[in-house]
């Protein structure tokens, strides 16, 4: 009798798909087995590429003749530890009353490439068939639906190939580029690290372009020197009620230079407050091209803002006054940087600490795939969203907003939303919670139950309303002889709370939404000021009061260091650091590593000593060894540290895998830039400038374990 075999990627898996597909049968010694179906598992990888030294004894010995390696065929290798289970896969896939292979491996690109080496290394058959599963969750539901929609194997031909190159990626620059550099410069390094045991210098197309991020991110905060500013603060009044203006300078002011001094030009009145959006459009230019400003609010020396102060007169007039409605909406739905980069500041846990607990509710079966890119739904998961709902009655935090969502008939027409996007969504959609085994939750930790309710509300709030905002902005007018100066204030008040409430975790404490302050990276900003008191009585034309003034010292900031999450975002977005929602879902490409590979790379540096990671705070800095090797990266083959360039790469494995780009001229390109970088290495000598890199750099490590030394504000002595 003619028999189905399943293959998952570890044995819980294994067991669910066991239980879906009813095989009651025996349970063996790596597999399960009934009367029609087996079922077994892979316990991750089972094979893996051969070192060099496999294809040639000569190469055991590190030498730079033997570079670069380059090899036409790629040898593999069953890994020693998984030999056992690895035996018993390969016997049944070739087993005789085997006709058909269901692959269940994780649906993903890692996933295929596990399958696709053990399916090449024990030669099954192409006479069998052979079926990809592809689920977003291991409910019932699902695995029966992967299992009836199974396309054939064949149809993921372009994602193995893109599994193979990312893993021939790695492997040559690996192999070839920490060879090199170790015979190089490995002396050097383990002479200024006094190792008794010599130690490589470890590189890698991702983990190299990480560990640049956070030495270059080091070096701008040891440059950076404290700017002190100055603001002018007015203390007006009208009726008797005070509110106070910040003075900012505009064309008409003593201040104003128009040849070098350039106000942004946003489509705003002059009342509004432009600093969220100055904050979308980027970095703005830098207005200290004046001797005396800083920026466009303050100045660089208090006796300059003393004379302004000194100058103004006893009243103002009310220039401007705008008033505008605001719209908050409910943020996207997690992908796992952005659950990565959340649980940093909740749990201050790291990015695989918190893949493993989503990984933990996944096979849970109470939230989806965790390992996706994508922050929106499919079409076809919206038109069914209502089983989601529905099974989350059983959870006691969602049943007041169930009950909103069930009364407003909110989840119809989900499809139309921002929530729901089919071209954003390349393997698999948002993580959300699936409504299914809610009952399980109680078993588990703290920290999971914690886990779930984030995900739950930020799945739950796309079902309400937008906050809503009633910001009112008023410019005052002082003539100062030939001159006018003007102060600007503003108020921003929740009028509807839409959402908010929904996003309010039960273990924090509840936000003030009543008067909402900008966010901004230094306090040179402005204040957010309560108008409501004097609100009937701002017009335009009005003739305010001017009591006093106020001088505010203020200094600029050092950039902040990385933490965990801040550096998943970074490595999601080539390198750029974007905390803005909207702005990062422009960004186009697949970043530096993937959502499955992101927390691995980070878990490496750390085990290595490039990088130290501060479990308290989450902060991430570098490591005297991570900045020697930096050092030597920098100085032989700088491309490496190139964020872009290393998404360059992603981006091509994605061309790959989508069938855009062919295999071959993938390989002939990175063949190419192997040699390049070899030869490039081979003939620098960079000892001499390393020597005076390490000069300046070993005065940040005082201590005998090479961790760095820092102030009470953060920057390093």
């Amino acid at each position: 009798m003619s028999k189905r075999l399943f293959i998952a990627e570890k044995p819980s898996v294994a067991k669910e798909f066991a239980r879906v597909m009813g095989v009651n049968g025996t349970s063996r010694d790596g597999y399960m087995e009934s009367e029609d179906t087996v079922v077994t598992w892979c316990v991750g990888h089972l094979i893996t590429m051969s070192y060099p030294e496999v294809y040639d004894p000569a190469m055991a010995k590190w030498n730079q003749e033997t570079l670069p390696f380059l090899p036409e065929t790629y040898l593999y290798e069953v890994i020693p530890s998984a030999k056992k289970q690895y035996d018993v896969v390969s016997t049944l896939l070739n087993r005789d009353d085997v006709d058909t292979i269901y692959v269940c491996t994780d649906s993903g690109r890692e996933g295929e490439y596990i399958y696709r080496l053990v399916d090449a290394h024990a030669h099954v058959p192409e006479t069998k068939k052979k079926f990809r599963v592809w689920i977003d969750s291991q409910t019932e539901e699902e695995i029966k639906r992967g299992v009836r929609e199974a396309k054939p194997l064949d149809a993921y031909d372009d994602l193995s190939d893109s599994a193979y190159l990312r893993a021939k990626e790695d492997y040559l620059m690996g192999i070839n580029f920490s060879r090199i550099l170790s015979i190089r410069y490995g002396r050097w390094m383990n002479d200024i690290l006094r190792d008794k045991k010599w130690t490589s210098v470890s590189v890698g197309r991702v983990m190299t372009c990480v560990l640049g991020m956070v030495v270059v991110r080091e070096w701008e905060i040891r440059r950076f020197v404290k700017t002190p500013f100055y603001r002018v603060q007015g203390k007006f009044s009208l009726e008797g009620k005070g509110f106070p203006g910040e003075w900012r300078v505009r064309e008409g002011s003593r201040y104003y230079e128009p040849d070098i001094y350039v106000i942004p030009s946003d489509g705003k009145n002059e009342g509004e407050d432009s600093s969220a959006s100055d904050k979308k459009k980027g970095p703005q230019p830098d207005f200290s091209l004046s001797s005396i400003l800083y920026k466009e609010n303050g100045f660089r020396d208090k006796s300059n803002a003393e004379a302004l102060a000194d100058s103004l007169g006893k009243t103002g007039v009310i220039e401007s006054v705008r008033k505008k409605q605001e719209k908050k909406n409910p943020p996207l739905l997690f992908n796992l940087a952005e659950l990565q980069n959340l649980s940093s500041k909740l749990f201050k846990i790291s990015p695989d600490e918190t893949l493993q607990v989503v990984q933990d509710l996944y096979e849970k079966k109470l939230v989806t795939y965790p390992r996706t890119d994508a922050r929106v739904l499919s079409t076809a998961v919206a038109k069914e969203i209502g089983n989601n709902l529905n099974g989350l009655r059983n959870y006691p935090m969602a049943a007041p907003y169930l009950k909103y969502i069930a009364e407003h008939e909110s989840y119809k027409g989900l499809e139309k939303t921002r929530y729901v996007n089919d071209k954003k969504i390349t393997d698999h959609y948002a993580i959300i919670p699936t409504g299914s085994a809610v009952g399980s939750l109680g078993s588990m930790s703290e920290l999971h139950q914690k886990m779930y309710e984030v995900i739950v509300r930020r799945f739950l709030s796309i079902f309400y309303p937008p906050a809503v905002y009633q910001r009112l902005s008023v410019c005052v007018a002082c003539e100062c002889g030939d001159h006018t100066e003007r102060f600007f204030t503003g108020t921003k008040v929740l009028v509807e709370d839409g959402f908010l409430p929904v996003n309010q975790f039960s273990f924090t404490k509840p936000k003030d939404e009543e008067a909402e302050t900008d966010d901004s990276e230094e306090n040179d900003e402005g204040e957010n000021v309560d108008l409501r008191e004097v609100i009937d009585q701002i017009k335009k034309g009005t003739v305010v009061s001017l009591d006093g003034h106020e001088i505010k010292e203020g200094e600029t900031s050092p950039p902040k260091r990385y933490n965990s999450g801040s550096m998943i975002l970074a490595m999601e977005n080539a390198g750029q650091l974007i905390e803005d929602e909207e702005l990062r879902a422009q960004i186009k490409g697949s970043g530096i590593g993937t959502s499955a590979t992101r927390a691995e790379i980070l878990k490496k540096l750390f085990n290595i000593g490039y990088l130290s990671l501060n479990k308290k705070t989450q902060i991430i800095t570098p490591a005297l060894k991570g900045e020697l090797v930096y050092g030597i990266v920098y100085y032989a083959m700088p491309a490496m540290l190139s964020p872009k360039m290393t998404a360059g790469w992603e981006m091509g494995l994605t061309q790959v895998a989508d069938g855009e780009m062919k295999e071959q001229v993938y390989m002939d390109t990175l063949n190419d830039y192997i040699r390049t970088m070899v030869d490039q290495a081979k003939q620098g000598n960079n000892t001499g400038k390393l020597q005076r890199f390490y000069s300046k750099v070993s005065v940040y490590y005082n201590n005998k374990k090479g961790k760095s030394t820092k102030t009470k504000g953060g920057a390093q002595k």
